[in-house]
């Protein structure tokens, strides 16, 4: 018989002091949440993505590159 072990990675919020406001907890557990970077890569992980190749990858960046390059670029000029 085999036994698997699950455990949870959850993020540490404190308890709320009896002077701090719900929204203020809110507001801090959320902050906490997107820190981690837990909930973008439970999104990111959603649906299966074929894995690129590393010249694949490449050109994707340097695509990417040349478009801020491209937007900043733009801005500068005031257009």
């Amino acid at each position: 018989m085999v036994t698997v072990e699950y455990t949870l990675d959850m993020t540490q919020v404190t308890r709320k002091d009896d002077r701090e406001g719900l929204e203020s907890l809110i507001r801090r557990f959320n902050r906490k949440v997107q820190q981690s970077g837990k909930l973008s890569n439970a999104k990111r992980k959603q649906y299966f993505e074929k894995p690129l190749s590393k010249q694949q990858l490449r050109e994707a960046a340097l695509t990417k590159k040349a478009r801020k390059d491209e937007k900043m670029r733009k801005i500068y000029l005031g257009r």
